[in-house]
Formats: structure tokens, sequence, C-alpha cells
């Protein structure tokens, strides 16, 4: 395993991260139904193979992820990797709940502290009960009665929100959506610079933009050479570069774990030529004129009270750009609600990080798949 400088914090980072925001689980309408004897194995083979950094967080697998990460960190694993889980901010209501929620987190992990600790997914929104709630206070505090060590942030929303926030307080670390597509979505590439140049360390999610670009659409791959897996390629451009301190990948299948653990071993910096960058730089814009709807499958819009499976009906959308409507309606058929169960009722909306204007979109689904019936 190779291991990369973490910002200021004096420690290093495995190249790699284990994800454990998609774990397998053995009931696919229920995210809670971890398997865990094959989870399990796969967070420890991970950290025997000397990944030392494991991502969990208070949502993931409806509340579930934490207790299984727990269960893996024992036997002696806690002592061989450091630990990541994330404060829900939009769950906070009074300055007392930073400690209600960490101090179940602890328990729910079964260890004494957080190695990193972020807040999660803050937004210009939730920038403002960080200041209500006293939370830099509270991780402040924290990191002085030793419960966490370093204290970060995930983020979703744009470039000058994060500038704002980097700037804000001593951050020891952050974490932003990156990848050769979203070079100029959210923080983009000038923010992974700009938290770098502040001595950040920076945690690289969604490499693969929710699995899209692991079986990206056909017109994209002819554009990579077939010397690497599309898999590779995306991995690659996030470990060519100098300020990724580290690439969390959201694995579900051994098979997952065993091929990041090849690539990320042979990973280094400055690893792509220049003509290898021109070749991503091609296949991003010819993947960009397919992207109907930037959905990366995080399902944080879920449940959808009204019934609707907001990511599989993304998903048949944006085949419609692939493949064609006529294509595309053998997904969308599958679905029990369609589109135009959809009441606006935006509840959805305020939980999505991409900001996706859900409701519109919906209306727009329904329209192309009702004039392909007529």
């Amino acid at each position: 395993m190779k291991y990369r400088k973490f910002g200021n914090t004096g420690v290093e980072v495995s190249a790699l991260g284990f994800g454990a925001m998609r774990l397998p689980i053995t009931d696919s309408s229920d995210s809670k139904s971890i398997d865990e004897e094959t989870a399990i194995g796969m967070i420890r083979k991970a950290i025997d193979s000397g990944v030392n950094y494991v991502d969990t967080a208070y949502p993931y697998h409806g509340g579930m992820s934490e207790v299984l990460v727990g269960k893996a960190l024992q036997d002696g694993y806690r002592e061989k990797t450091m630990l990541a889980t994330k404060l829900p901010v939009w769950m906070v209501e009074k300055e007392e709940d930073f400690d209600r929620y960490l101090n179940e987190q602890l328990e729910k992990l079964q260890t004494d502290h957080v190695d990193f600790y972020l807040l999660h997914a803050l937004d210009k929104n939730r920038w403002k009960k960080v200041e209500g709630c006293r939370l830099l206070e509270k991780m402040k505090e924290a990191k002085a009665d030793g419960r966490i060590r370093f204290a970060g942030f995930s983020f979703h929303d744009d470039l000058e929100t994060f500038k704002m926030i980097v700037d804000a307080w001593d951050w020891d670390f952050c974490q932003i959506q990156f990848n050769y597509i979203n070079l100029e979505h959210q923080a983009g590439m000038e923010g992974l610079k700009y938290a770098a140049s502040k001595g950040l360390g920076v945690v690289i999610m969604e490499p693969l933009l929710g699995g899209k670009l692991a079986a990206p659409p056909v017109q994209v791959r002819k554009v990579l050479p077939d010397t690497k897996t599309p898999v590779e390629w995306a991995l690659d451009f996030l470990w060519n570069l100098p300020e990724v301190g580290l690439m969390l990948s959201g694995m579900s299948t051994p098979q997952q774990v065993e091929e990041n653990l090849v690539y990320a071993d042979r990973s280094h910096v400055g690893m792509l030529s220049p003509d290898d960058i021109q070749m991503l730089a091609k296949a991003k814009n010819v993947f960009d004129t397919m992207a109907i709807v930037p959905c990366t499958k995080c399902a944080y819009c879920m449940p959808c009270p009204f019934g609707l499976d907001i990511p599989k009906t993304f998903e048949a959308y944006n085949q419609t750009a692939v493949k064609g409507v006529e294509k595309a309606r053998e997904l969308y058929d599958t679905l029990e609600k369609k589109a135009d169960a959809c009441r606006k009722c935006r509840h959805c909306e305020k939980e999505c990080p991409q900001h996706i204007e859900i409701s519109q979109i919906m209306t727009d689904i329904t329209a192309v798949f009702s004039d392909k019936e007529k």
C-alpha cells in the first residue's frame, strides 16, 4: 500500500480509504440489511492489506453502517486503522446535540475516540446552523477531551461557499466530491488546490461519480484506452494529483476490494502523462453531452413519501441520452411509481447534496416518457 502525507496533521494515510456507505446488503429494498459476514471480511481484508482509513457516517445504511464498522474493528483491527465518521448537522437543533450524537456514535463504533470527525455535508444553509449551535466550539472541546483527534467537514455547495468555510476555522482536513468529470462542480479543482494550500488534508469522495465512471457510456469508453479499465483511469486521475490526500471508495463486493488494492498499490503522484490527461479531458467533454441529471445515487433523497424511487427514475432518464427513449423505457417501466407520482413537496430537494431541482425534473421526465407513449 502507498501512503501520503495528510495536510498538516502529521499523519500519513493510505492512498485508498474504505468508504462504508455502499456495503453489501441482503435485501435490495432495505439498506439496513447489511451482509455482516461479507462486509466485515471486506473491511478486514482492506486493513490487512494496508488501508488505514475507514470512513462511515451517522445516516449510512439507515444508521447501521457505524454499528457494522464497530464490529469490523474488533479483534485488534481498531488499533490498526484510523476511523472517520460524521455529525449529521441537519439533525442538530441545539448545542447539546453535538455531544449527544458524538457519544452515541462512539458507543455504536465501540471506541473511545474518532480519529477524523466531520461536520457532514456542509452548504450555505447548514453553515448557519454550525454558527448558531456553536458547533466549531464543540468540535474544539471534543478535540481537547480526546474524543476526536482531527476536525474536518464534508462539502456540497459552490466554490465561493467552500472557500468561506475553509477560511472560517483552523480545520485539519476536508472531504470533497471530485473526479475527472467534476473539475468545476462544487469545490472542483480550484477548491482542491485552495484547501491543500491552506494545509488541510483533502479526502476525495465520489471518485466514480456514483458508479457512472465505472461503467461509462459506450461513447466515453471509446475515448478511454483499453490499457486500463474505466475504474483505473478514474482513480489514477486522482492519485496523479499531489493535493489529493486519499481517495475513498464505497466498495460493495470483495472483488472491488481486491481490484482497488491492486490499483492503490501502484499509485503515485505524476503517474499520468500529458497525453493521458488530455485524453481524460476529451472523455469529460463526451460525458458532459450525455449527463442530463448529475445524480450520484447517494439516496439521501430517499425514502420518498409518495413512493418514488428517485435515483432509479433519474437513471432511466439519463439513459435516454445514451440509449434513446425506447431502450430507457425498459428500465422506466420497472418502476412501481412513475415520475408523475411526484407531488412537489420538495423534501428530497432539501436533502440532495447535488442541489438537483428534483420536482421540476420529474415533470420533464413525465413529459419525455409520455411523449413516447403517444
